[in-house]
C-alpha cells in the first residue's frame, strides 16, 4: 500500500498589486505523507470542495497592519489557503478519525496537512449537498447570519438593502430578511443577476448598478421612504449613495468592499457627514468573531433548507487547475452565485 501520494498545490508567485492575474498563481507538484507522525496532533485530508471568496485577495498583497486583523497574508512560495470541504484520511487528533468530513480552512491543494483550531468544524449533517459546506453551510452562511441578525438587528417590516446581492452572502442576507417580513431590495452586475434576485430569492426589487446613471437617484426609486439596514458588501460609490438614502438610526454591517479591493488608491467616502445627522450605525465584522454560534446558526438554518423556505445557487468550477480562474473571475463579476471548486467528488 502506498504511504506517500502526489498532491499538486497552488501557490502565490508574489505579492500582487492591482488586478490578480492568473499568472500570479502557480502550480507544483510535491508529494505527501499519508500517514500522521505517532504523537502529531494534525490531521491529514483530501480536499473535495474549494470555496473562493473575495477576501482572499486582500491576502494576496503585501502585508498591511490595516488588515492584518482580517486574516493572516499568504506567503510568496508557499500554496494560499482557503475554506474546504475534505475528507480525513489520516488523524492524530483526538477530535477527528479517518473518514470524518469536515470544513475549514486548508491549503489550496489535493491534500492538506491542518492542526485542527476554531475555524474548522466536523460535518455532522450529510442529508444537504457537501458543497453546501462551502457557502450557505460554512463561512458564507455564517457572515450572512451574524451580519444581519447580530449587527443589524433587524425587526419585521423594516427596509433592507443588499450590495452584491446574487453572491455567496448576498443571496443568504436578502433571504433571511424576507423570512423576517422585511422589504428587500438587491443590487448585482447583470440582467441574469437581477432576475435571479428577483425569481429565485424573492427580492421585491433589484437593480443592475451598471446600468444606473445614478445609484441615489436608483435607490431613492426602491427606498421612497429610505433605508433602515444595508448590508455592505461594495463599498466605494455605493457607499456613498446609501449613506443619502438611510433612514434615522439606520444600521450598517460593513461585510465587505470588493470595490476596492484591487485599486492602489482607495476611493473616499464623501457623505459622511449624515452619519451624524441620522445617528447611523456603521459597523465592521469579520466572521471568525461568531464562529462559536456556528451551531446556533446549524439550528435555526437546517429547518429552512430541509422545508425548500432557502434556496442556493452555487456556480461549480471542475478541477483544482481551474481554480485561479474560478478564484480571479470573482473580481470581474464572472460568477453567478457561490463560486466553488470541485477537486474530488470522494
Amino acid at each position: 500500500m502506498a504511504t506517500t501520494a502526489t498532491n499538486k498545490q497552488v501557490i502565490l508567485r508574489d505579492y500582487v498589486t492591482g488586478f490578480p492575474k492568473e499568472s500570479d498563481l502557480i502550480f507544483i507538484d510535491s508529494t505527501v505523507d499519508l500517514k500522521i507522525p505517532a504523537g502529531s496532533k494534525t490531521v491529514l485530508v483530501k480536499n473535495l470542495y474549494l470555496s473562493c471568496d473575495p477576501y482572499m485577495r486582500i491576502r494576496m498583497g503585501k502585508p498591511d497592519p490595516g488588515t492584518a486583523a482580517l486574516a493572516q497574508g499568504y506567503n510568496p512560495g508557499e500554496p494560499i489557503n482557503g475554506f474546504s470541504v475534505s475528507k480525513v484520511i489520516d488523524s492524530g487528533h483526538p477530535d477527528y478519525k479517518k473518514g470524518d468530513l469536515l470544513w475549514g480552512l486548508v491549503g489550496w491543494g489535493e491534500y492538506s496537512v491542518i492542526t485542527p483550531d476554531f475555524s474548522h468544524f466536523k460535518i455532522q449533517h450529510t442529508d444537504v449537498p457537501l458543497s453546501y459546506y462551502t457557502g450557505l453551510l460554512g463561512m458564507p452562511g455564517m457572515t450572512a447570519y451574524a451580519g444581519f441578525y447580530e449587527i443589524c438587528a433587524p425587526k419585521k417590516g423594516e427596509t433592507v438593502f443588499v450590495s452584491a446581492a446574487s453572491g455567496a452572502v448576498g443571496q443568504l442576507v436578502g433571504q433571511f430578511a424576507k423570512i423576517m417580513g422585511c422589504y428587500v431590495v438587491g443590487s448585482a452586475g447583470s440582467k441574469e443577476k437581477v432576475d435571479l434576485l428577483k425569481n429565485k430569492f424573492g427580492f421585491d426589487e433589484a437593480f443592475n448598478y451598471k446600468e444606473e446613471k445614478d445609484l441615489n437617484a436608483a435607490l431613492k426609486r426602491c427606498f421612497p421612504e429610505g433605508i433602515d439596514v444595508y448590508f455592505e458588501n461594495v463599498g466605494g460609490k455605493m457607499l456613498d449613495a446609501v449613506l443619502l438614502n438611510m433612514k434615522l438610526h439606520g444600521r450598517i454591517a460593513v461585510c465587505g468592499m470588493i470595490s476596492q479591493y484591487n485599486l492602489e488608491d482607495q476611493e473616499g467616502v464623501h457623505n459622511l457627514a449624515t452619519v451624524i445627522y441620522k445617528r447611523i450605525r456603521i459597523q465592521g465584522f469579520v466572521v471568525a468573531d461568531y464562529f462559536d454560534k456556528y451551531l446556533k446558526f446549524l439550528d435555526f438554518v437546517l429547518p429552512y433548507i430541509r422545508e425548500g423556505k432557502i434556496t442556493y445557487v452555487e456556480d461549480v468550477v471542475e478541477g483544482l487547475e481551474n481554480g485561479p480562474s474560478a478564484l480571479l473571475g470573482l473580481f470581474h463579476g464572472k460568477n453567478v452565485g457561490k463560486q466553488l471548486i470541485v477537486v474530488a467528488r470522494e
